[in-house]
């Protein structure tokens, strides 16, 4: 039976996985429910399981009965990842199955990564007596600014069959931007990098009606804010871009007291490591110049997070040609220009050949343009796209796999 055929047949277990999944979404990089829930759904299906240290994940390798080969370490093999943890939002969808959590929801989708996932599992263990390599499947927690995939390569995920994996796919799912059921790839930069900025502006507290007696770090916060945007357009090119939010402005505790310190946490995205390290450079010495025209010091604190994703040209290419494959050209949308969101994969991807695949999750008949994208809590994702998504993490394996192993693969449908 064709792979596509084969998922459709998971449709409803999938779902139901992604529904527990969905009620009880964990944070960060320890996902100890989580983590039972994908045991269960390996279960019985004969791969080699290895369970994290530093982190709830889980690494499963499956070995093809059909490769070339003495055995571990001589065989292809390529790697499927899906990300796991939940983020802290407030859930406001509405739907039957909302987040039993407080305060915990999976708004990024990651559920249905998860899900997808589990589902390719078992597609592929139907298959393995034909897949001409192995199969190591990547299930990490701590995405969303954990760094689970560091955690996860440390442990050495990328050798979990014997060898480093010859290739890497991971794939993230949309609330918004594309038409449902959209797959969406681009060659190069996909998403930006991702860097965190942390300001103490250090003042002189004193009584409100007398600022000239304190040392005000509100107003130079103020301005340090304004400073930043203007610094964005003045020194740097606007087709290199970057983008720098400030999330969090925090000082004092009454409106006539001038405190003796204000923090500014933000984000900063850009899209070429020549810009990434004109911003470590930038920012300190204009915060600085602030700081000291003021009369005050300030404590900058910057960090780089995540590194730029950047696909592979030729994998991405055979991951377009698998799309066209299974679901026709209709469903494919290459995109022009990355997006200023950033991933963890990218670690992976800087270690082996690869790449990474969106897939709309739109409600049908949604508006794409106008529905809650991700991280919002009214973000809303169709399991109509689940098995979709399973059977295409379960083909790239196959394919990529006979091609690698130089056999023919079975035709796509």
């Amino acid at each position: 039976m064709p792979i596509t055929a084969d998922a459709r047949e998971l449709q409803d277990d999938l779902a139901r996985f992604r529904h527990a999944m969905h009620q009880e979404p964990e944070i960060g990089l320890s996902l100890p429910r989580t983590q039972e829930k994908v045991l269960r759904a390996l279960d019985g299906l004969g791969y080699e399981i290895t369970l994290g240290e530093e982190t709830t994940s889980v690494t499963a390798v499956l070995r093809g009965g059909g490769a070339p080969g003495d055995g571990q370490g001589t065989r292809p093999a390529v790697l499927l990842r899906a990300d796991m943890d939940g983020l802290p939002v407030q859930e406001k969808t509405g739907v039957e199955y909302t987040s039993r959590i407080d305060g915990a929801m999976h708004a990024c989708g990651h559920d249905l990564h998860t899900s997808m996932l589990t589902g390719a599992a078992t597609l592929l263990a139907e298959r393995r007596h034909t897949l001409a390599g192995d199969v190591v499947l990547m299930f990490q927690p701590g995405e969303e600014g954990f760094d689970g995939a560091a955690h996860m390569i440390r442990e050495g995920v990328l050798d979990a069959a014997g060898r480093r994996v010859d290739a890497a796919y991971g794939m993230h799912v949309f609330s918004a931007l594309e038409p449902h059921g959209t797959f969406c790839t681009k060659p190069g930069v996909m998403l930006s990098s991702s860097d965190g900025l942390t300001v103490t502006v250090l003042g002189a507290g004193g009584h409100g009606s007398a600022p000239h007696s304190a040392k005000d770090p509100v107003t130079a916060a103020a301005e340090m804010v304004t400073a930043l945007q203007v610094m964005v357009t003045r020194q740097f090119n606007m087709f290199d871009p970057v983008v720098l939010s400030v999330g969090v402005l925090q000082a004092g505790t009454k409106r006539n007291i001038i405190p003796e310190t204000a923090r500014i946490e933000a984000t900063i995205r850009t899209f070429s490591e020549q810009s990434r390290q004109k911003m470590m450079d930038a920012v300190p010495r204009l915060l600085k110049g602030i700081a000291a025209a003021h009369g005050l010091e300030v404590d900058v604190d910057y960090q780089q997070e995540y590194p730029l994703t950047i696909t592979d040209e030729d994998e991405t290419t055979t991951a377009e040609n698998v799309i066209e494959g299974l679901f026709g050209d209709t469903r494919l949308a290459r995109w022009a220009t990355p997006l200023s969101g950033s991933e963890d994969f990218s670690r992976v991807l800087a270690e082996v050949p690869g790449t990474f695949i969106g897939l709309s999750a739109v409600p049908r008949g949604a508006d794409h343009a106008a529905s809650a994208f991700n991280h919002s809590p009214y973000a809303t994702f169709d399991d109509g796209v689940l098995a979709d998504g399973a059977a295409l993490y379960a083909e790239l394996a196959v394919s990529r796999l006979a091609a690698l192993a130089g056999a023919a693969p079975a035709p796509l449908s």
